[in-house]
């Protein structure tokens, strides 16, 4: 393959000093970077790296729009897409800056999936929210022989409960306006004392509190909540 490279860049989880050196290395080489934007606001992946982007850098928003509507928005990374390889085309390296790890429901992946095997391609993966959680809560998310669930707070209520009732130890993503649901079915399971919350992980503003002491009734976008239910005498 010729022309540029395009390096999908896992940035952490917020906390600057959690760009690994590979990650600061290859952005501070690449004359185009781009990255997730909402519509109204600044790129929250953006600003973790803002003091090592370089000057003079090609920057490529991807105004990814903030409603409920189906999600991810294709046709924005359909036009992404072609915005980027057209500057690979031209022999210049792009850097996609990607919360957390590119591909741990990152949306880098959208774009892997659109320019794979046309472009050389490589992936530097980043310290994820997973984590970067269990480290906020100070309790280790599985050992031994645990089965760890990533379980998305989105699907139904009965679906939530099967997922959570089979798992040693779950994290459970994407809270937001579903957080009572999820609180009313770890109540049920009777694991809302085995639960910890964290939102804004690794942040100035992080919180971390058992989940039976959380005292709100929605959640940020990035939050999580860990339930631990094995055999390791964990708190």
């Amino acid at each position: 393959m010729t022309g540029g490279c395009l390096y999908g860049l896992g940035v952490g989880p917020g906390d600057p000093e959690l760009v690994t050196l590979k990650a600061a290395r290859i952005l501070q080489a690449c004359p185009v970077v781009a990255y997730p934007a909402p519509d109204d606001g600044v790129s929250f992946a953006r600003s973790i790296v803002a003091d090592l982007m370089p000057a003079g850098v090609t920057e490529i928003p991807m105004v990814i729009p903030m409603r409920t509507e189906r999600y991810p928005a294709f046709e924005v990374y359909d036009a992404a897409a072609g915005t980027i390889g057209g500057h690979l085309d031209a022999g210049r390296d792009v850097a996609v800056l990607c919360e957390g790890d590119p591909f741990f429901y990152g949306s880098f992946m959208y774009l892997f999936s659109r320019l794979a095997g046309r472009y050389r391609i490589e992936i530097v993966p980043g310290v994820t929210s997973l984590t970067a959680c269990a480290a906020a809560l100070g309790r280790p998310l599985a050992g031994r022989n645990d089965v760890l669930s990533v379980v998305p707070a989105t699907l139904d209520e009965g679906a939530l409960r099967d997922r959570l009732e089979a798992a040693d130890a779950a994290a459970i993503i994407k809270l937001g306006r579903h957080l009572d649901k999820v609180r009313r079915v770890l109540d049920h399971l009777g694991l809302t004392g085995r639960a910890g919350y964290v939102e804004r992980a690794t942040l100035p503003n992080q919180k971390a509190v058992p989940l039976a002491r959380l005292d709100v009734e929605m959640a940020p976008y990035f939050s999580m909540i860990l339930v631990y239910r094995g055999g390791e005498p964990w708190p």
